[in-house]
Formats: C-alpha cells, sequence, structure tokens
C-alpha cells in the first residue's frame, strides 16, 4: 500500500490536494504527517524526500513528490480515473490544473489556508480580486462546456477538483463574496466526505503555525469549539 507523507491537515494546502484526490477515488493508502514549523520539520521531510517539501507519495521502491506529479502517479500506477475521459475536458482540466499550480499568488499569499478560523468579509485587494475572478471565470466555463455529469468542474471529481480544493477553503475561510454558479461549486467541495474527513481531522490538530494566522480577530474559531 502506497504511503502519502503530509504536513498539518489545517494548513498544508498542497497536502489537501493529493489526499482528497486518492480518498474521494477510494485509493487506499496510509499517511505520515510532518508538523510544520518545527525545529526538525526539514530534516525529517528530507528523510522522504530531496525536495525538501510535502506531499510525498512513496509506493514501494518510487518515491513522487509535487502534487500534480503525485496525481498523474496515482492514474498512471494506480489506475485511478483522476482526469476526465473526454479529450477536450480532459485538456482544459490539465490546463486549469496547472494554471492553479503556477498562478493566483494573490490570493494565497494574502488569504492562507486555515482550516480553522472564519474571517469577515472585507476588501482584501484588487489582486486577491482578479484572483477571484479568474477562478469564477474558471468554474463557469468549465461547468458551462463539460459539467453535465456532476457538480463539479467537469462532473465527475477529478484532480481539477482536487487542485482548487485549498483555494476553495480560503474563499470560505475568508467569506469573499461570489456569484451563485461559483458558490454552488464551493459548496459542493465542502460538503464532500472526503473533504468533512480531513477538516474534521484538521480540527483536532494542536498545532498553530504563526505564519498562516492572519492578524485579523476571526468571527469563528472553529478549532477551540472542536
Amino acid at each position: 500500500m502506497p504511503t502519502l507523507v503530509i504536513a498539518n491537515k489545517c494548513y498544508s494546502s498542497w497536502s489537501l490536494r493529493p489526499w482528497l484526490l486518492m480518498k474521494q477515488l477510494g485509493v487506499a493508502f496510509d499517511e505520515v504527517t510532518i508538523p510544520l514549523d518545527l525545529p526538525d520539520t526539514k530534516e525529517k521531510v528530507l528523510k522522504h524526500s530531496p525536495a525538501g517539501k510535502v506531499p510525498i507519495l512513496i509506493d514501494g521502491d518510487a518515491t513522487v513528490w509535487e502534487s500534480i506529479a503525485i496525481m498523474e502517479y496515482v492514474g498512471d500506477a494506480l489506475g485511478a480515473p483522476v482526469w476526465p475521459q473526454d479529450r477536450k475536458a480532459r485538456a482544459m482540466a490539465r490546463s486549469v490544473a496547472a494554471e492553479m499550480h503556477a498562478g493566483f499568488f494573490a490570493l494565497r499569499n494574502a488569504c492562507p489556508m486555515n482550516l480553522g478560523r472564519k474571517y469577515a468579509q472585507k476588501d482584501r485587494g484588487e489582486a486577491v480580486a482578479r484572483d477571484v475572478a479568474r477562478f469564477s471565470e474558471i468554474v463557469g466555463q468549465a461547468r458551462e462546456s463539460f459539467g453535465a455529469g456532476g457538480p463539479f468542474l467537469f462532473g465527475a471529481f477529478s484532480a481539477a477538483d482536487a487542485m482548487y480544493a485549498p483555494l476553495v477553503t480560503r474563499l470560505d475561510t475568508y467569506s469573499i463574496p461570489l456569484d451563485a454558479a461559483t458558490r454552488a461549486y464551493v459548496d459542493a467541495i465542502l460538503s464532500l466526505p472526503a473533504f468533512q474527513e480531513w477538516r474534521s481531522a484538521a480540527l483536532k490538530e494542536e498545532w498553530v503555525v504563526d505564519a498562516d494566522e492572519v492578524d485579523e480577530e476571526p468571527i469563528e474559531n472553529y478549532r477551540k469549539a472542536a
């Protein structure tokens, strides 16, 4: 059985991506958690991968790092349907997944993933607004062209949805206004049983990563409630 090495569920957006995909697609795996921002974090991660970053998938003598590479491996080696079957849908899914990997920096930097808090709506700047608008555009185009088979970007859940799941959590955490179609997609991701399992575990964690705690008073503190 493969092993997925991840970081804190409350904060680790990159860990969430392959974990959510594998869980949602029914791929069995063991997991190892290495908490972020501790004195021995880097040392522990380097024992599993020379890149020094999580997530990492270990399958026998194969070691795979970077979320997209892990997802591709899950499809190639483990036989999971990680991408849409339709060629045009698959091409778009891979394109938007790569766009997520390489972009949306304003939103990612201004609104760190934090499943333990909810913050009030406020203006978070033009660059963040542009990222949100681009995400809504992706949702609209994908859903209109290929979304007839289900509530996700390309109907059935795919690696593209897993790539955008951490962005979805940010939109919810920071109370960012959304159009109806984007809100429906966000709700579909947040209501996934696999995501609910991840979030439940996140709220039980005791680690705090100061760099991912914004200097704002939350309107909800879910970890304290849990």
